[in-house]
């Protein structure tokens, strides 16, 4: 402990992923999460990052979780079968409620190749039929607050005062650190939320421990797992090298999860009910550019 009585996180466990090249149109994949160890992860299920052409990820349903999905590289197109309609840019972020029944569209838009990060957070079951929404957060919606030698930008959580402006029916916390060759920093995070990292960029340590990590580097967090913890918690960061990390925290849900398909449901029953509600049309239409 500090003197401030801070928990004191570190670097849990890391590894780099393997990227899956599947050609035209879904160019490159992989799974920064894997859904397999979700458990780990929990509130979050997966954290996927896609390369790909227009023809992938059209019309389809999700029900029982929502997304987050962080645009890196060129335009992503969004259609659902409400009505909505938008074209997100590098730094905008779409977070989507899936709640009770989403259908929707995901494509690149003309012949932008996009490169994509979408995270899968999961919904208690007290939340899982909540009504369908999305929210579009542009690059100059979240806000930057400068530290030495380095910035933050803020997408959801609170930090050194700021507010980001997600909406997540679960409190999340998704931060954007750059931080010059050299930089040292301390990330503070809620005690009993757990948390992960991905390297968009450069070298960083993390912890007491100085775990270094680079570009593509996925790693998991200590925290305080009282679910009732209150208490602030640090993560000492250094940059080796001129470097960006994206960082994420939640409560974890702690509850049964079943993965089927697009939906994620405490148990397979309501898995196959999913798709039988899609099959007699309780999704409705076709999400489709009018």
């Amino acid at each position: 402990m500090t003197q401030t009585s801070r928990f004191i996180r570190e670097i849990k466990d890391f590894w780099y992923p393997t990227y899956n090249q599947n050609g035209y149109p879904h160019v490159q994949q992989a799974f920064l999460l894997p859904p397999e160890r979700q458990q780990e992860f929990d509130p979050f299920i997966l954290l996927a990052e896609d390369w790909f052409k227009r023809g992938v990820f059209g019309d389809h349903p999700h029900r029982g979780f929502q997304t987050v999905t962080y645009v890196v590289d060129g335009r992503l197109e969004h259609i659902d079968n409400v009505g909505g309609y938008s074209i997100l840019d590098a730094g905008d972020i779409q977070y989507m409620n899936a709640g009770w029944a989403a259908r929707h569209a995901e494509e690149a838009y003309e012949d932008d190749l996009i490169h994509t990060l979408q995270l899968w957070l999961n919904l208690p079951k007290a939340l899982k039929n909540t009504e369908t929404s999305y929210q579009n957060i542009r690059l100059e919606d979240a806000p930057v607050v400068a530290i030495e030698k380095g910035f933050i930008r803020i997408y959801s959580g609170e930090f050194l005062g700021v507010k980001g402006p997600m909406n997540s029916l679960v409190p999340i916390t998704m931060t954007e650190i750059t931080l010059y060759e050299g930089a040292e920093y301390t990330h503070i995070l809620p005690e009993n939320h757990n948390a992960f990292l991905y390297m968009l960029a450069g070298e960083m340590t993390f912890g007491e421990s100085s775990t270094s990590l680079n570009k593509t580097g996925v790693a998991t967090i200590s925290y305080n797992e009282d679910i009732n913890a209150s208490k602030e918690s640090e993560l000492k960061i250094t940059a080796k090298t001129r470097a960006k990390v994206l960082i994420y925290s939640g409560v974890p849900i702690r509850e049964q999860v079943a993965l089927g398909g697009p939906f994620v449901m405490n148990t397979r029953e309501e898995i196959m009910e999913a798709f039988q509600d899609l099959q007699r049309g309780v999704f409705g239409p076709p999400a489709i550019k009018k």
